[in-house]
């Protein structure tokens, strides 16, 4: 249990958050967005996403975002891949490190990238290859791991073998996201103790929506089970396009609120964390889904 050291906040506001804004986001805009997350302490910073554009246009800037990115000591811009051709483009762009993305739902996998699971995993594997030659460091994703938008509940021992699969193939981190935000503590708890039979509790990550309002009490259960490192969303950006209704991901605001209050150190600074949510709202023309930012709002 981490109840009172270190917790690692994936910031994934620039890539899952803004990837289904219908508005698009300039370049420069985008590395402002990203330099001021880094100005508040975070470490990990999920950049953009090498697909096509023709799926995810807000990311059809990604080699042009990621040569232009200053880089700082310490600090890792992730970038989503799907295939062998995304990595070689990362990798050609200044990538470091990489996410892949699998499902533990059939359907879910079907809709979302086109292939069975077992296919996506065997798609992964020259990326895999490439990456140790490279030297590149990976990252994985389950996505359905608490529920699926088209089969219901998730039997946790498929999240299990997907994880595993997946970490035996060389990812350093298993990311297990709850895409739709339908589970509870008690589901939460379920589903990572099984992953941890084939994945240490080290190894892991939680991506929590908060669709039902339960990311928070899904993070602590998480925490409770060793779990070290959660994703999050500054301002609660994000979705999920093939999930009807699905909130976006916890708002990184509300999570290092938690985390201060449970003497819990992230290295991030909430102040600036809020400036920067707010910066990036003010573009799009909406609100923000923090709670802390918008007590804070009320509160001046």
């Amino acid at each position: 249990m981490v109840m009172s050291g270190q917790v690692r906040i994936v910031e994934v506001g620039p890539r899952d958050g803004l990837q289904n804004e219908a508005q698009q986001v300039p370049t420069a805009t985008k590395i402002q967005f990203i330099q001021m997350l880094a100005d508040a302490g975070l470490k990990t910073i999920e950049a953009t996403a090498f697909v096509s554009p023709k799926w995810v246009p807000q990311m059809a800037d990604h080699a042009e975002l990621m040569r232009a990115l200053p880089r700082r000591e310490g600090v890792t811009h992730p970038v989503l891949v799907p295939n062998l051709r995304g990595f070689e483009a990362a990798v050609d762009a200044g990538a470091t490190e990489v996410a892949v993305f699998a499902a533990a739902s059939e359907t879910f996998s079907q809709r979302n990238i086109n292939c069975s699971i077992a296919e996506s995993l065997e798609r992964f594997a020259p990326v895999f290859d490439a990456a140790r030659a490279a030297g590149i460091r990976i990252r994985g994703y389950v996505s359905c791991a608490l529920g699926c938008p088209y089969e219901g509940e998730v039997n946790p021992a498929r999240v299990a073998e997907v994880a595993g699969k997946l970490f035996a193939a060389g990812c350093y981190e298993i990311s297990l996201g709850d895409t739709i935000g339908v589970g509870t503590p008690a589901r939460a708890k379920q589903m990572i103790a099984e992953v941890t039979t084939k994945v240490p509790a080290e190894h892991l990550a939680g991506h929590f929506h908060d669709t039902y309002g339960q990311a928070l009490t899904n993070i602590y259960a998480s925490i409770e089970m060793g779990v070290c490192a959660f994703d999050a969303s500054v301002s609660g950006l994000g979705g999920c396009p093939y999930a009807p209704g699905a909130a976006g991901n916890v708002a990184t605001e509300d999570l290092l609120y938690m985390l201060n209050g449970m003497s819990i150190g992230t290295g991030v600074d909430l102040d600036r964390l809020i400036a920067a949510g707010a910066f990036i709202r003010q573009f799009l023309g909406t609100e923000t889904q923090s709670r802390v930012a918008k007590a804070r709002q009320k509160a001046c």
